[in-house]
């Protein structure tokens, strides 16, 4: 009798404590799903911008000259040119880390993954900075173009 109650009570505490584990991580890979999103939803609020940044580099190339204005639609231009290589890169880096099922839907993270989802939150906020400020100061420097 003695026997079967310890492995009953052995059972049911194994049983408790694997609910737990599972528990704990559907919530961090509810977590990891939704810091994934803020993510894509950070990088599908700056993808459509791309089509902005060439529309201000073709707006300041044939301005570019050796004048001092010239020169600040030079540097306008190649700082829009670098958010756009930033967003390049952020892109290819962040494809070759995760894959589909991860980005798309929701598959779990190991930890290794996790802590790149954490660095790419970061460099994708940065990316967004970037874009949102070099098309910024472009429009701000070709509004002021047009007023003079």
């Amino acid at each position: 009798m003695r026997k079967i109650f310890s492995i009953l009570l052995c059972t049911v505490l194994f049983l408790s404590f694997s609910c737990k584990q599972k528990q704990v991580d559907k919530a961090t890979s509810t977590e990891s799903t939704a810091q994934m999103d803020k993510v894509m939803a950070i990088h599908d609020e700056v993808m459509p911008k791309m089509g902005t940044i060439g529309k201000l580099v073709g707006e300041l190339k044939p301005k570019v000259d050796s004048t001092e204005m010239g020169r600040q639609y030079e540097v306008a231009m190649k700082d829009l040119q670098d958010a756009n290589t930033a967003m390049m890169d952020w892109m290819k880096d962040f494809g070759d880390r995760f894959n589909h099922e991860e980005i798309l839907e929701g598959k779990a993270l190991s930890e290794e993954k996790q802590q790149w989802l954490d660095e790419e939150e970061e460099k994708v906020k940065v990316v967004k900075e970037k874009i949102n400020g070099s098309i910024a100061r472009a429009e701000a420097l070709l509004a002021k173009d047009t007023v003079q």
